[in-house]
């Protein structure tokens, strides 16, 4: 019985050592989206630059980046100009002013530039939940059939555009 007590551990810290050494390697930061497969999520928004209500159906035809940003939002600020040249470079963005007030987005906007062909405002984020986000900026890739096919956490940058830019197609 005491040779048995002896073992208990030893197997148990063998259990461990396993399940870390299969999470070598792997992204940390990932998290898969439930939303991969489906279609932006219905929704109601009121758009920052002309206070119109806008719903998925307005959203662009053909592929584009969903982007959750925020003026609070230490990233966002960071993030910003790749966006304004992804922009110039003909990629369509569509921004979701992430939990902000207005008048703070529209300054950010005319004074750094604004990349998005259209802005809406989820001032209390419930639209970011139903897009499963986590904190900004986030962004999703949507494809030409409106499928969502991507989600990015984190700040989109040279390195990371070279991965999101594939699902683009």
């Amino acid at each position: 019985m005491r040779k048995l007590l002896f073992f208990i551990p030893l197997a148990a810290f063998s259990i461990l050592g396993v399940l870390f050494f299969l999470q070598l390697g792997k992204d940390s930061q990932y998290m898969p989206s439930a939303l991969i497969g489906k279609t932006v999520p219905d929704f109601n928004l009121v758009s920052l630059l002309s206070d119109e209500i806008l719903t998925q159906e307005d959203l662009p035809n053909g592929p584009f980046l969903i982007n959750f940003w925020g003026t609070w939002c230490p990233a966002c600020h960071i993030e910003h100009p790749y966006l304004m040249a992804l922009a110039q470079s003909g990629i369509t963005l569509v921004g979701i002013d992430y939990k902000d007030e207005k008048a703070p987005a529209q300054r950010w906007l005319v004074e750094k530039g604004n990349p998005y062909q259209m802005v809406l405002m989820d001032e209390m984020g419930r639209f970011g939940i139903d897009m499963g986000v986590t904190g900004a900026p986030e962004t999703f890739v949507v494809n030409r059939s409106g499928i969502i096919v991507y989600r990015h956490q984190g700040e989109i940058n040279e390195q990371s555009w070279q991965q999101l830019k594939g699902y683009l197609k």
